[in-house]
């Protein structure tokens, strides 16, 4: 059996998720499907790096199978391409290590969120952005981000559907972006791992103090209170993107 490492990207809009369902479209059950086939019947599983839910894009999620047969790294990436939906691409193709594991080795991630501000719903963009037709400071959603950076207790910051009873993680770097030609804000994050619906979580909060909902500062209020239902909002999965998955 040979490893195999892939970079994927997907358009989330219409599947239920990555994690394969009973009978619901997912990404890893559209791969393991193709794999299966190119294996001529032989289950083929996919591991991610992480689950993404329903409505939520990847730029560079990374997931990893044991194949019966050594194809070339490159012949891997047309083969699997030439299966995939048009909402689905495999950007990159490699042969690695018998025990590297695209969801036990992961290091740290970064995910990106969109906001469209336009004062309506762009009939274009709404499967790809949030959206928040309020208006905003800029400059007070950047000093409330610094105060992210670091290592945190982000139990504020975790849907109740969560199962991992531990809630520190490191966030190592948080910024925003405005562009005003697209009229659009662009958060990133990256941390060494993220709670779940956790970035959504917290555009929402950082939205709501970009508008002067609340202090610049509240996060560090939310950190020693550990209570969701102060954060409150969670922002759309349309607009999240799992940007980059880094290793070793």
């Amino acid at each position: 059996m040979t490893n195999y490492k892939l970079t994927i990207a997907y358009d989330g809009a219409n599947f239920h998720g990555f994690q394969s369902q009973p009978k619901l479209r997912t990404v890893q059950g559209v791969l393991e499907k193709a794999l299966t086939k190119m294996s001529k019947g032989q289950s083929i599983d996919v591991i991610g790096s992480g689950r993404t839910d329903a409505g939520v894009h990847a730029l560079g999620q990374v997931v990893s199978f044991e194949f019966p047969n050594q194809l070339p790294a490159d012949s891997m990436l047309k083969a699997v391409n030439s299966l995939m939906p048009l909402d689905v691409i495999v950007k990159k193709s490699e042969i690695v290590d018998a025990d590297f594991h695209a969801r036990f080795g992961v290091k740290k991630k970064t995910y990106q969120y969109r906001v469209d501000c336009g004062h309506y719903t762009d009939p274009f963009k709404r499967f790809y952005t949030g959206h928040y037709p309020y208006p905003f400071d800029v400059d007070k959603i950047k000093t409330a981000l610094k105060d992210l950076e670091g290592e945190h207790d982000f139990t504020s910051f975790a849907a109740s559907g969560g199962v991992i009873e531990n809630k520190v993680r490191t966030i190592y770097r948080a910024t925003v972006d405005y562009f005003p030609a697209e009229n659009e804000l662009v958060f990133e994050f990256t941390g060494n791992g993220f709670l779940y619906n956790m970035v959504r979580i917290l555009v929402a909060t950082l939205l709501e103090i970009g508008n002067g909902r609340r202090a610049e500062h509240d996060f560090l209020r939310l950190f020693e209170i550990k209570d969701r239902q102060e954060a409150r909002g969670t922002a759309p999965a349309s607009g999240l993107y799992l940007k980059e998955v880094f290793y070793d």
